[in-house]
């Protein structure tokens, strides 16, 4: 996909990785709706701010009747609770799955007719390496990416024929809010996680991993679990 004059939809666009994705998006010459629960914490020069809350079905429509001419998706907001499945708190677990798994499947369900309208385009799913590698203390989080990882395949298949192609992004610690309490050098820089990113939609890549750590884990999937 051509990113210059391209028209994107940023969920999660207010800081972080979804920051950078919006800022390289604008560099490489496409218009930009950059997308959070609160439009107006959005700061980005060039960007048009857009009320998108993944969560709520009535904000997904309306932020998908303002954005008519978009032909990119990054499904990029989520969160990460540090629940566990079995001991943790099943609201918060729900919550993990609402924002991390439902939400991009809502968001996507009513861009993919945009997007098809418009010509065709792209969709590329913000996951992780725990959508493979799926630590106890974090259980919440690696399902609701593991099942985010089955939606952007599945999903695939399916937008494919519409002329949409989607990309998953794979990566593990960046140095964002979210990993605050990660050693410095334990993390990847977001502006070259982006970078990748796209890249590999430009490429129409299935799947784009970001860091050493995610290739070896992906490389490990066939082995038999080590506990």
């Amino acid at each position: 996909m051509e990113l210059e004059n391209a028209v994107a939809v940023v969920t999660g666009a207010n800081r972080g990785l979804g920051r950078h994705l919006a800022t390289q998006l604008l560099e490489r010459g496409a218009k930009v709706y950059a997308a959070a629960r609160r439009p107006e914490s959005v700061d980005l020069p060039g960007a048009t701010p857009l009320r998108l809350d993944v969560t709520d079905a009535e904000s997904i429509r309306a932020a998908a009747h303002l954005a008519s001419d978009a032909t990119l998706l990054v499904n990029n907001a989520g969160i990460s609770t540090g629940t566990p499945l079995l001991a943790g708190d099943p609201e918060a677990v729900r919550l993990e799955m609402e924002t991390n798994f439902f939400g991009p499947l809502a968001v996507t369900r009513a861009f993919a007719p945009v997007i098809e309208d418009n010509g065709g385009g792209a969709v590329l799913n913000v996951l992780s390496v725990l959508s493979w590698l799926h630590p106890a203390d974090v259980g919440a989080y690696a399902a609701a990416k593991a099942a985010a990882w089955a939606l952007t395949d599945a999903a695939r298949e399916e937008l494919a024929p519409r002329g949409i192609t989607v990309s998953a992004l794979h990566v593990g610690y960046m140095d964002t809010d979210m990993a605050d309490a990660v050693p410095a050098d334990q993390k990847a820089d977001p502006a070259d996680v982006a970078a990748q990113a796209l890249r590999g939609v430009e490429q129409g890549l299935p799947e784009i991993l970001a860091d050493d750590v995610t290739r070896l884990v992906k490389q490990g999937l066939a082995l038999a679990p080590s506990v």
